[in-house]
């Protein structure tokens, strides 16, 4: 699977997933030129670049994913963190996401975590 952090995604998340999954293919929007950029550069670029997106934005990132959707342009899968959510929690959905299907059954679709 290949994934995208958000730049607001807690590190700790982050870490995690490459501590309990050292070659899993995640990436964070820091680490690949968009830092600071808004939400419609960050999902073009996780569509071209085949990633899932994995953020703590649930304000602004699932109005601007649906308006793609009702105009039927692709978007990569999403997964909404909640803030207040437990860590662990993420993290172990997270790793079940990954350990438990494959990157195409996400396509399209956003999913709340924790699961």
């Amino acid at each position: 699977m290949r994934f995208l952090a958000d730049e607001n995604l807690n590190n700790h998340i982050y870490r995690s997933l490459l501590l309990q999954r050292p070659g899993l293919d995640i990436v964070r929007v820091q680490d690949v030129g968009l830092s600071g950029k808004p939400d419609p550069e960050v999902l073009k670029w996780a569509v071209a670049e085949n990633r899932i997106l994995i953020t703590h934005d649930v304000r602004t990132i699932p109005p601007l994913a649906l308006e793609w959707m009702n105009e039927n342009r692709p978007i990569p899968g999403i997964f909404l963190v909640e803030q207040d959510a437990s860590l662990g929690q993420i993290i172990l959905d997270l790793l079940l996401v990954v350990d438990a299907s494959d990157q195409s059954e996400w396509d399209g679709l956003m999913y709340y975590l924790p699961l």
